[in-house]
C-alpha cells in the first residue's frame, strides 16, 4: 500500500501498536483544521530479513494501517487518508518526512515496547531532531467536552518561545481548552519575600507576553503560573489536568526532560500530549 505526497500533511507513524492507533485519531483534528491530509507511515526496517519474512512484514504493514484508516473513517471528520509503506529504520524515515510535513504525530510507545507509560526511543528522538512540530500521544485524548484540559506552554527565554506560545494559543482555540502559559524558575538562597517577589516578576512578564492574544480572542481563558523547580516537578503534580503541554525542541534542556525518564514518570498515568516546536519551523 504506497501514497503520494502532493501537499504538506499530518505524518502518522504507524506500526501497529495501539499508540500509534491513539495518535492517528487525536492527529485527525489537526489535518482538518489545516484543511491537509492524513499521511499514515509505516517504516518497513527488512535490511536483515528474508525474502519470505521481508513478504509477512509487509502484509503486516499494510493490514496495520487498513486498521487505523478505519479507526479514522470512523470518525466522520472530513479527513483524506494517504498512507506509505518506506523500508529503513523508523527514526530516519520520520524524520525525512518531517522535512514537508506540518505536524508528525506519534504514539508515545510503540509495538515493541511493554511499558505503556513511557516514551520510546523512537519517539523521543524524532521529537528531539525532527524539522517540524512533533506531537507524542499516549492514548486517545480526545475531549468528548470543551475545558477538559488544560494546553500548558512551557516557555523559557529561549528561542522557541514565540512558537511555543502562538502553537499553544492554536492548539487551545482548536480543542476548545483553556491556556496556561508558565515558566519554571529555581529560586535561590535569598528569603520568602525575595521568592515571592520572584514569582511576581515572572507572571507579571508572563501576562505581558499574553496581552496581544487575551485582545485577539477575548473568549479565551488563560492564566500564567511562575513554577518554582524543573517542569518535570510541575508534570507530576499537575499531569491529571493537563490535555497538552507545548514544550521547545531547542531550548534549556525542558524538552529532554519531559521525554526523559522523570517526565515519563510524571506523566505514566495521564493522557496529556507533549507537542515539540522549534523556532525554525515557522
Amino acid at each position: 500500500m504506497t501514497g503520494s505526497q502532493q501537499q504538506p500533511t499530518v505524518v502518522v507513524g504507524v506500526d501497529g501498536s495501539v499508540a500509534a492507533l491513539y495518535a492517528a485519531l487525536w492527529a485527525v483534528d489537526e489535518a482538518v483544521s489545516r484543511d491537509i491530509p492524513l499521511r499514515l507511515v509505516h517504516a518497513l526496517d527488512g535490511e536483515k530479513l528474508g525474502p519470505d519474512a521481508a513478504a509477512r512484514c509487509r502484509d503486516d504493514a499494510d493490514c496495520a494501517i487498513r486498521h487505523v484508516i478505519t479507526a479514522v473513517q470512523a470518525t466522520d471528520q472530513p479527513v483524506k487518508v494517504e498512507a506509505d509503506v518506506a523500508e529503513g529504520p523508523a527514526t530516519a524515515i520520520l524524520i525525512q518526512a518531517s522535512r514537508e510535513a506540518a505536524m508528525v504525530c506519534l504514539g508515545a510507545v510503540g509495538s515493541n515496547h511493554f511499558q505503556p507509560g513511557r516514551i520510546g526511543s523512537t519517539a523521543g528522538a524524532v521529537a528531539l531532531s525532527a524539522h517540524c512540530p512533533v506531537a507524542i500521544v499516549r492514548r486517545h485524548n480526545r475531549p468528548t467536552r470543551p475545558h477538559a484540559g488544560w494546553i500548558v506552554a512551557a516557555v523559557d527565554e529561549s528561542p522557541d518561545d514565540g512558537v511555543v506560545l502562538k502553537t499553544a494559543v492554536d492548539e487551545a482555540l482548536l480543542r476548545e481548552a483553556p491556556l496556561r502559559l508558565i515558566r519554571c524558575w529555581k529560586p535561590g538562597c535569598g528569603d520568602s519575600a525575595t521568592t515571592a517577589e520572584g514569582d511576581r516578576r515572572i507572571r507579571a512578564e508572563l501576562d505581558r507576553r499574553l496581552t496581544r492574544w487575551r485582545r485577539r480572542y477575548p473568549d479565551l481563558q488563560t492564566e500564567v503560573v511562575a513554577v518554582r523547580g524543573g517542569i518535570s516537578g510541575y508534570l507530576a503534580e499537575h499531569a491529571a489536568e493537563l490535555q497538552q503541554i507545548v514544550v521547545g525542541a531547542r531550548g534549556a534542556g525542558q524538552l529532554r526532560e519531559v521525554v526523559g525518564p522523570t517526565g515519563n514518570v510524571a506523566l505514566r498515568d495521564s493522557d496529556c500530549v507533549v507537542l515539540a516546536v522549534d523556532h525554525q519551523h515557522l
